[in-house]
């Protein structure tokens, strides 16, 4: 099996901990998940990159996606040396002997003095390690540099004698010290092997018949893309690894295949070497700014009408937006503090649980329950407390006590927290009633959340709420939608800008100001294409700038088939014209199409008419058009405060508000009585047949906020 859903690629470090900001010479993780690129993760230390790794792990195995991960450091070492080490020419029990013998934190480790023994013990204190960066301490057998060095087995593997520029694994220190990676790194996927067993698959010494692969990767294999991208700032490092799992990622199968076609059972090898224009090729698709990935382009037809239909109910109109539209925003990946009010483009996963360990709910007293004897108890403290990310280090024994606040992880040996306001303490004791059942004020590891848990829908706009689980679970960033951009046109001779002198028969522009701020309030890039007169040449110009400049295209005026209705003519011209006469009232006249591909609404030029058709009908298609779920006005029903007769036929849409209870409508139902827009806080919608209202009636009402 060769095919991957998700390839990560680590820089591994050698070093100590280097501190909260992200800087070179650290540990990088890349990640592209179903051919989507995640943002480069800075890990400060391997403590934190092998907890990164495993949660990677459950997150893809949860999923049932197959993870390939690749670490740039050798997984084997010379021939010859495996079986003086362990007795055994394999080189998978170098990684265990070396996981038992290292010993590591993010401060220190003991590197030089395992390689000091290796050397005393297997090459007369001479060899094969080399180069001590410890100042004024000295390893017995480890010399400082090349100087006096004897290896006793050969300096480089195959797979180095192949690959120019690559460094030899016996070096500890200096520039290219790759030796330190290794007696560092190995301990780390030995754990992760044993944690994960039967389940991780080392290539090149096990078949790739498990749901992980680790690999041995090199990122100068992609120098060139990686010089592309650093020229325009940023750290190599995360260059490296971010196009060298894209690369991977988009390899085809068959080349994927010819680079694990290797034999190498004892000093394993460079996955890709030998393939380089491959790999280069594969990363340098979107070097630079990365490009996000966008949807296939709507399909000429999407708004043509069954055949015979021509007076369209609203729910068929509905109904067949919200099969034939699809997402046409390109996809991209933010930070939490810059998602909110975004779409999300997939269903986001918990990477860690929540609470990631049991912890306190109160502040008081922790001890194991099973402890407690019968009736009244004094129990000792033990020396120390825990508390919020400040956790105890050590056991309490059973029968003991310790002192614990809110948010503390719970320490080895407690289950169970007394409230503080419960006990009587002194400072070596604490006394309390019986009665505290088992696990009282404490909460459990992933009792919220566990990890691999779906937290968040494809579809969904995020809310500070989402941000605030999104974060707590583990995730720094979140893959959204990018914001669909509309443009703005309003047509006809007769338009004036507000404060613009208005001849004889001419009006103020009321829909583009109506228009841009409803397309602000549902979360939108707007795009002012201003006004147009009825002339098809301006419109086409205008047309032009919209297909251009935004994913959808708005107009208002035009939209019928008179003859200067040339918004419908234009795009009847273009082959991708629909008119739709919708029953409903106000409104009947929708001309939909496409503009070079870009979706159009003409909508009627009269405000009203133009506010009910965006609300009910370009609202909910714009929405999907945004990457969203298909967004129905959640309404609710009220006692009709007027008296209506309404004819068969058509939907209604009255201006309407709320008071004392009823639902009011405006005292005209004119469609040129703007006046009413301003009044209205909603929309009581009126059935498709006949209908008599009187008060009290149940009306439904829609308030203009659920259309957000």
């Amino acid at each position: 099996m060769t095919s991957f859903d998700t390839v990560a690629i680590v820089d591994w470090s050698g070093g100590n901990d280097t501190g909260p900001r992200p800087r070179r010479d650290a540990i990088w993780l890349g990640l592209t998940r179903l051919g989507q690129d995640q943002p480069p993760a800075y890990l400060r230390n391997r403590t934190a990159a092998e907890t990164a790794l495993a949660n990677l792990i459950d997150t893809e195995r949860s999923a049932g996606r197959r993870l390939l991960i690749g670490f740039d450091f050798p997984f084997a070492y010379p021939s010859g040396f495996a079986q003086a080490l362990t007795g055994r020419a394999d080189p998978l029990a170098v990684w265990d002997w070396l996981e038992a013998q290292i010993t590591d934190t993010p401060r220190a480790n003991n590197r030089f003095e395992v390689a000091g023994a290796i050397n005393r013990a297997l090459g007369q204190g001479r060899g094969p390690f080399w180069g001590n960066a410890r100042p004024r301490h000295d390893i017995a057998g480890l010399p400082r540099t090349k100087s006096g060095y004897a290896n006793p087995f050969p300096d480089r593997r195959a797979v180095e004698r192949a690959a120019p520029g690559s460094f030899t694994c016996w070096q500890l220190a200096g520039a290219g010290a790759v030796g330190s990676q290794v007696l560092m790194g190995l301990p780390v996927l030995t754990r992760l092997r044993r944690r994960f067993a039967g389940h991780i698959a080392i290539w090149p010494f096990e078949s790739l018949d498990a749901p992980v692969a680790f690999v041995e990767i090199w990122p100068s294999l992609i120098a060139g893309a990686v010089r592309r991208a650093e020229a325009e700032g940023g750290i190599r490092d995360a260059h490296q690894v971010r196009l060298l799992a894209r690369a991977l990622s988009r390899l085809p199968a068959p080349a994927l295949r010819a680079m694990l076609q290797v034999d190498a059972p004892e000093e394993g090898w460079i996955m890709g070497l030998g393939h380089e224009d491959k790999l280069e090729q594969a990363a340098a698709a979107e070097t630079g700014a990365a490009t996000p990935l966008a949807p296939p382009p709507l399909r000429d037809d999407c708004f043509a009408l069954p055949a015979g239909v021509d007076w369209t109910p609203v729910d068929d109109a509905l109904a067949l937006l919200r099969t034939r539209l699809h997402p046409v925003v390109a996809q991209t990946e933010l930070p939490l503090s810059g998602a909110l009010g975004r779409i999300l483009s997939r269903d986001v996963t918990a990477l860690r649980a929540n609470p990631p360990q049991p912890n306190t709910a109160v502040d008081g007293y922790g001890f194991a329950h099973a402890s407690l004897t019968t009736g009244d108890q004094v129990l000792p403290l033990v020396q120390g407390r825990a508390a919020a990310g400040l956790p105890f280090d050590g056991t309490v024994p059973p029968g003991h006590a310790i002192r614990v606040l809110t948010g503390a992880a719970l320490p080895e040996g407690v289950d169970t927290v007394i409230l503080q306001e419960d006990v009587t303490a002194t400072d070596t004791h604490i006394a309390f009633r019986p009665g505290l059942k088992p696990g009282a004020n404490t909460r459990r590891a992933g009792e919220d959340v566990t990890a691999g848990t779906p937290i968040l829908s494809a579809g969904r706009r995020l809310t500070p709420a989402d941000l605030a689980l999104a974060s707590a679970t583990g995730h720094a960033t979140l893959p959204v939608h990018e914001r669909l951009r509309v443009a703005i046109i309003s047509t006809g001779d007769e338009l004036v800008e507000p404060g613009d002198p208005a001849g004889l028969g001419q009006i103020f522009d009321a829909n583009r100001p109506m228009l841009l701020g409803l397309m602000q309030q549902f979360g939108f890039e707007v795009l002012d294409l201003g006004r147009v007169p009825d002339n098809r040449a301006a419109l086409r110009a205008a047309l032009d700038r919209g297909a251009s400049g935004a994913d959808v295209i708005l107009t208002s005026g035009g939209a019928s088939s008179g003859d200067e209705d040339h918004v419908s003519a234009l795009l009847n011209e273009a082959g991708a014209m629909t008119e739709w006469r919708i029953a409903v009232k106000p409104g009947r006249p929708l001309a939909l199409g496409l503009w070079s591909g870009t979706p159009v609404f003409g909508l009627p030029g009269n405000p009203v008419a133009a506010l009910v058709c965006t609300l009910i009908f370009a609202r909910p298609a714009m929405a999907r058009l945004a990457g969203a779920d298909w967004q129905t006005p959640q309404g609710f029903d009220l006692p009709a405060g007027f008296e209506k007769s309404k004819k068969p036929g058509r939907r209604e849409y009255l201006r309407a508000r709320m008071r004392d209870g009823r639902a009011e409508v405006f005292k005209s139902e004119g469609s040129g009585r703007i006046s009413g827009l301003s009044w209205a806080e909603g929309l009581v919608e009126l059935p498709d047949g006949a209908a008599h209202i009187t008060p009290g009636t149940p009306v439904r009402f829609l308030p203009f906020g659920s259309f957000l």
